[in-house]
């Protein structure tokens, strides 16, 4: 018998903030997107040594780098823009850079105000993000090493490597045409068959159930309306996959009553969920064999059935009218006038200004401390920083810890292979092996995707620079130093880094949510498609909170046990939202609906609790369990109100 690992003393046991960081998430091998990162980072190189022009080919590779970090959309028609558009940002980043190239203190000016527009464009959403970074990061390359050639050479083959990935990405699209979309909508019942299980058990099971669903609603209704902007009204399949969508939210909304019931559903509720799935995924239109519910049973039975139904009657539908899908978040804008309020976001949003100052105030830092100090590949300095700094990719401290480890991890790599490897077609193997482990190692996190990424980089730089194991010692020292600026010129000299958001979104979520009872009860109470779009805002930002809630644990203390303090009051909120869900879904099949007195002194409850969350400084952890629906519809949404109130005010 194996002897039991003794306990480590108190003093060496790692802090949660750390274990937290380090811990690997699970996600599963896109074994596609290995498949693209190896032929399209490998293959530009062995046609540049087929030619006899490596630097050529190491150039476009590099840039089919940048296609493969941005390649993270399923939907195909997402991955145009996804991958494109940063490519052409790549472009005139390349060129400012090459064109400030060895100028000195006029490099150092360019490179920052680059910066600061690549910033503030970040915080407009994924493709600007994407964009915003390989603007910088081209930038910082051109400035910092000599591009061949004439102008206009390195952005062609930096932009034609990165459309390479794009091209790769595409080649199934005739065959796999709408694929990732019923995939991701199948995925969507899945879930909510995962939840129809959970009800009447456990309460985190329940609660992480909830979770997941919202997770999947969310996913589903962004690569789903990618498209909408462009085809609705003409796309069949798409106004089909909206209709499914909308269709399964009466499910979504009748499992929190049958929770609040304290009762498991038959299994053969979510079994039949699933076989719904599969009729989704697959494109099936036939009969879905649903049989009647027992003569015996509950009306909260019948309540999750009804809507059931309903959505086997959509899913079973060939023929949907493309004018009467309503997609739960509002019609999206033209492309032209949402370029017109993106732009106008960007330069009148206080936090675009202010994310876009502080990535300049550290680019600037870098660009001065590599002009005095003699820094061998000081562009390496700015691409930590522009990596670390994102204002998409979490934590800044738990990023830049990370970005050390996962240097001195990739540098490991880097020196067998420059010390072992020969030069030649010989890179081009490694790179076949190295290239794969960057799709694969970045959905566990950005210590791994790091750790993936900088033995492929040190390898196309010393096709470039012809150093070898020389280049090891100061890629380290430029990681180190980037992420030491970003750590003090971009976290600690911002209050703002020092304190959580959870507590301010939390408060906006319940006041929301008063809002949200005021319509779906109150005397101006408004029409159903109006209330869903409301309900599906609501949890979605509440799915953010919870992100947000995640991210500030990983941040060191006092800030990371701040966050902890919030969790009860996080699902507090999220249950009170789940009661008021209940509430209109027994009021649609029969309850009494609640007195306009009533409606109104919820709604104050509510707002008074906001303002509480605004005030908090101190939280206590309080639970008022539900026995069940009581008379009146609103009951249990007044416990859950008073459990989040007594959560925030002293005992």
């Amino acid at each position: 018998m194996g002897r039991m690992p003794r306990e480590l003393p108190i003093g060496l046991t790692p802090p949660d903030w750390l274990v937290r960081n380090l811990r690997a998430q699970q996600a599963p091998v896109n074994r596609a997107a290995v498949i693209r990162a190896a032929v399209a980072i490998a293959l530009p190189l062995a046609i540049g040594l087929a030619v006899d022009r490596p630097f050529y080919g190491a150039l476009a590779s590099m840039g089919a780098l940048n296609g493969v970090i941005s390649d993270t959309a399923a939907a195909y028609r997402v991955r145009v823009p996804t991958i494109a558009i940063p490519q052409l940002f790549g472009a005139v980043g390349i060129t400012l850079g090459a064109l400030v190239y060895g100028r000195g203190w006029v490099a150092v000016v360019a490179v920052t105000g680059v910066a600061l527009v690549s910033g503030m464009i970040s915080t407009i959403g994924a493709v600007a993000s994407a964009s915003g970074l390989v603007l910088l990061l081209t930038c910082v390359v051109g400035a910092g090493l000599a591009m061949p050639g004439e102008w206009w050479l390195a952005p062609l083959l930096m932009s034609g490597g990165g459309l390479l990935v794009l091209v790769l990405a595409l080649l199934a699209w005739p065959l796999r045409s709408g694929v990732p979309e019923r995939t991701a909508v199948a995925d969507t019942y899945r879930a909510v068959a995962e939840l129809l299980t959970a009800v009447g058990g456990g309460t985190q099971a329940y609660d992480d159930a909830r979770h997941a669903v919202t997770q999947s609603l969310n996913q589903s209704y962004d690569i789903v309306l990618a498209h909408r902007a462009r085809h609705h009204g003409r796309s069949p399949e798409l106004a089909r996959l909206l209709a499914q969508l909308n269709a399964i939210t009466p499910v979504v909304e009748a499992a929190p009553v049958a929770h609040l019931a304290a009762a498991p559903l038959p299994p053969e509720i979510p079994q039949a969920v699933r076989h719904l799935a599969s009729a989704v995924e697959t494109g099936y239109t036939g009969p879905t064999g649903l049989k009647p519910p027992a003569p015996d049973a509950t009306e909260t039975v019948r309540a999750v059935d009804h809507a059931l139904r309903y959505a086997a009657e959509v899913v079973a539908t060939p023929d949907v009218d493309p004018r009467g899908i309503d997609d739960r978040l509002g019609r999206p804008a033209a492309l032209s006038i949402r370029a017109a309020r993106a732009a106008r976001g960007v330069a009148l949003s206080a936090a675009s200004w202010r994310y876009g100052l502080r990535l300049a105030l550290c680019i600037g830092i870098a660009q001065v401390l590599v002009s005095i100090l003699p820094v061998p590949r000081s562009y390496w300095v700015a691409l930590t920083i522009t990596f670390v700094l994102k204002p998409d990719f979490g934590s800044v401290f738990s990023r830049a810890l990370l970005r050390a480890l996962g240097t001195v991890a990739g540098l490991v790599i880097a020196a067998a292979v420059l010390a072992e490897v020969p030069r030649g077609w010989w890179d081009v193997l490694v790179l076949l092996l190295l290239a794969p482990l960057i799709p694969a190692f970045t959905p566990r996190g950005y210590g791994y995707q790091t750790a993936a990424i900088t033995p492929v980089i040190l390898l196309l730089s010393d096709v470039l620079n012809r150093q070898g194991t020389a280049l090891l010692l100061p890629r380290l020292v430029d990681s180190l130093m980037g992420c030491a600026i970003a750590l003090v010129a971009g976290y600690l000299l911002w209050p703002e880094s020092w304190h959580t958001r959870v507590g301010d979104r939390l408060a906006d979520a319940v006041d929301d949510t008063a809002r949200y009872v005021e319509a779906a009860f109150g005397p101006s109470a408004v029409d159903p498609p109006a209330r869903a779009r409301m309900r599906r805002r609501l949890y979605r930002d509440l799915s953010a909170i919870r992100t947000e809630f995640q991210r500030a644990l990983t941040e060191p203390p006092p800030t990371g046990r701040r966050a902890a303090a919030w969790w009860p009051l996080v699902v507090a909120v999220e249950r009170i939202v789940d009661a008021t869900t209940a509430a209109r879904v027994r009021v649609r099949h029969g309850a009494p609906p609640p007195s306009a007195a009533e409606v109104t002194q919820v709604a104050l409850q509510l707002s008074e609790l906001a303002e509480g969350v605004r005030k908090a400084e101190t939280l206590y952890e309080v639970r008022t369990d539900l026995t069940g629906p009581a008379a009146s519809v609103l009951e249990p949404l007044r416990q859950e109100v008073a459990a989040a109130r007594a959560i925030t005010s002293p005992r």
